[in-house]
């Protein structure tokens, strides 16, 4: 196991009915910003039930952060921060909310231009406002950890950033608020964790068995419960369950001492900037093609994982492998996300302009043993094609 330090300060605060729990998780004299997206959250209750928690709070509202969230929108969030001299802000939504209110947390107190927080991976920031989450969307994982992704539409750049001062204080997960999402942001949701688990997972042996077997019961729940929860949108236990998944999915325990991968992030993220394709269906795109062109360096997990998570025993070793990439667009594709760049109307020149982004954001020596260079990401576009 290589060494490793794990810190994880947030509060989840989970189940039925704990939005209401906002009233004493939010300081009660905090000028707060509820910060959200569209108008789902008007529809399904939410937004009453975090109204009337804040009630006896000084609350001002920000809406209109986009599925991919962008610079441009969030720097508006941060001119009314520093206008109204707020001093926390809370999320409510999925993943794009959370993660563009902890670049509002961070920039609004930042001494420099903002746009470095991104240019340098956070690593500058000294202070954040403090926030808290209401988690609407069971996907990303960030109402858990302390990254954050955001697009610059003026230059179709999408970058993450991590740093501690942006955990959350708390995280409410109340899973009845999932069960009026569409089925394609529940389908997004689940093949977006499935593949945070495998960007930790799928890499080489770092013996240990706690992360790995960890990690395995993710994938395997994630398979299980996926399919169930198109199937039956209201079954509160499928529903807990996809939640908890997601999260635990990226909140930084299995990937503790263990080799991380992320190219698979990195090259999707590309697609989702200059096409804007949802997050979780490039990842869908991407993954079974890395897997397969990077398979020799991979071989180990990879028969592992075909073993452990599909119970794949049988056959020589290559086709094993080939079997359980093979069940992983399956799976994919079972939750009707569907797998391959033609398939969401790209034309064969994305994989240029794809290889040419990369190149200008310098994603060049990409992977858990940095080995995943332009002429690798070359074949594994190709053959996501």
């Amino acid at each position: 196991m290589l060494q490793f330090e794990f810190y994880n300060p947030v509060q989840i605060v989970f189940g039925e009915g704990q939005i209401a729990k906002l009233a004493t998780l939010v300081p009660e004299k905090a000028r707060v910003l509820v910060l959200y997206g569209g108008g789902s959250i008007k529809k399904n209750g939410t937004y009453t039930e975090v109204m009337d928690a804040l009630k006896n709070h000084s609350v001002a509202e920000f809406s209109g952060i986009e599925a991919n969230p962008t610079y441009e929108t969030m720097m508006k969030a941060v001119v009314q921060i520093k206008a109204e001299k707020i001093d926390f802000l809370l999320a409510v939504g999925g993943g794009s909310v959370i993660d563009g209110t902890k670049f509002a947390a961070a920039a609004a107190v930042y001494e420099g231009d903002p746009w470095e927080i991104f240019t340098t991976g956070g690593q500058y920031i000294k202070a954040a406002l403090p926030l808290g989450a209401v988690l609407t969307l069971p996907a990303t994982g960030s109402e858990m950890n302390n990254g954050s992704v955001i697009t610059r539409s003026e230059t179709k750049t999408k970058l993450p950033f991590m740093n501690r001062h942006v955990f959350p204080q708390f995280a409410v997960l109340d899973p009845t608020k999932t069960y009026s999402l569409p089925a394609r942001q529940i389908a997004n949701g689940a093949v977006d964790a499935f593949v945070h688990v495998v960007e930790q997972y799928l890499t080489y042996p770092a013996n240990a068995p706690v992360q790995d077997r960890f990690a395995e019961s993710l994938l395997q729940t994630l398979i299980e419960v996926g399919p169930q929860a198109l199937a039956t949108p209201h079954d509160y236990t499928v529903r807990s369950n996809l939640m908890w998944a997601a999260t635990m999915a990226l909140n930084g325990l299995i990937g503790a001492g263990v080799p991380q991968d992320w190219a698979t992030h990195l090259l999707g993220h590309e697609l989702t900037a200059l096409y804007n394709i949802d997050h979780a269906q490039t990842l869908a795109i991407i993954l079974p093609s890395m897997l397969n062109v990077r398979r020799a360096a991979k071989r180990e997990k990879l028969l592992q994982y075909a073993d452990r998570v599909w119970g794949i025993k049988e056959g020589s070793e290559d086709a094993r492998i080939d079997a359980a990439i093979a069940k992983t667009r399956d799976f994919f594709e079972a939750m009707g996300v569907k797998t391959r760049m033609r398939d969401y109307g790209l034309e064969v020149s994305a994989i240029n302009a794809v290889l040419e982004q990369l190149k200008a954001h310098g994603m060049v020596a990409l992977g858990e043993r940095g080995d995943v260079d332009l002429a690798t990401s070359k074949l594994v576009l190709e053959g996501s094609y």
